[in-house]
């Protein structure tokens, strides 16, 4: 099942769209495809029984594709408003995993937004060792993510998630994020 993806704006207004709309649309998308993708790991008979666990994939996930739309941005537009849009794409991210949490587990006193924060300078740290093109990260790169994935997994689900993820997840998630990026910053050359 695809997802759908916003690539252009319907309502038409007057001047540029600010930072936190654009991030707004690419936090939406990211969100919709990293919950597609957890679904898509339950239905391949991976073990996602605990909220926990869901949060946690949906976290890491979520800021592999942040930091493949930073790669992104950066050949489409300054620096300024690259940081800009990543901030403005972490921060709604950050909201989206808390409002979700508060939904399904009701748990209100722990600081899920900050959490997400730390997470994502962490790995987007990591991400920023390796060489990779923009539009499609390498095999060290996408052996990256699969360990932070099979760290979260059950150990009966360690073998073969690595695989999962390498070869069926990630080229949806780089798949959705370039359809994304292509459609609301177009390169310019």
């Amino acid at each position: 099942m695809a997802i759908r993806i916003k690539t252009t704006w319907f309502k038409q207004v007057e001047g540029p769209k600010d930072s936190r709309q654009q991030a707004g649309v690419v936090a939406s998308t990211i969100w919709k495809q990293a919950d597609k993708t957890v679904t898509d790991l339950s239905k391949a008979n991976f073990s996602i029984e605990t909220p926990q666990r869901g949060f946690g994939l949906l976290a890491e996930l979520s800021v592999f594709m942040l930091h493949l739309s930073d790669r992104m941005a950066f050949l489409r537009m300054n620096d300024a408003d690259r940081q800009t849009l990543v901030q403005a794409l972490a921060v709604r991210l950050a909201e989206i995993l808390e409002e979700n949490i508060h939904e399904v587990v009701n748990d209100h006193g722990h600081p899920y937004q900050a959490d997400f924060i730390d997470l994502v300078n962490r790995r987007c740290a990591d991400y920023a060792s390796f060489d990779f093109p923009a539009t499609q990260p390498d095999f060290s790169v996408l052996r990256y993510l699969g360990n932070r994935i099979c760290e979260i997994m059950d150990e009966r689900d360690r073998a073969w998630i690595i695989d999962q993820v390498m070869e069926l997840s990630a080229p949806d998630m780089v798949g959705t994020v370039e359809k994304v990026m292509d459609g609301l910053f177009p390169k310019t050359a």
